[in-house]
């Protein structure tokens, strides 16, 4: 008897890889904004206030990246309930019928 994947398994799969993507994305833009701000505190005044206009977008950008932190942290732990049930699944319905 030949057992072909589970499809819940490979679902739980895709949603843990994808909010490990979500989260390297959110942390990568949060630790670029990071760097900005800091290469700014060691501008000249004149472009200190041309970037305190695009630090004020930015804090927007940041605050999503870290509701996007945890959107991620939760898609991956949600991947692998899904994974874990798929498995458990999978050895119950093999005793079940063996």
């Amino acid at each position: 008897m030949e057992i072909s994947g589970s499809t819940a398994f490979y679902a739980g799969l895709s949603s843990i890889q994808a909010g490990q993507n979500r989260v390297d994305q959110a942390g990568g833009h949060i630790a670029n904004a990071t760097v900005e701000r800091s290469v700014a505190s060691q501008s000249s005044d004149t472009q200190v206030n041309r970037m305190r206009a695009v630090d004020r977008s930015q804090l927007s950008d940041i605050a999503s990246d870290v509701a996007d932190l945890s959107v991620g942290k939760a898609q991956v732990e949600l991947g692998a309930k899904v994974v874990r049930t798929a498995d458990e699944m999978v050895g119950t319905l093999i005793d079940t019928y063996a």
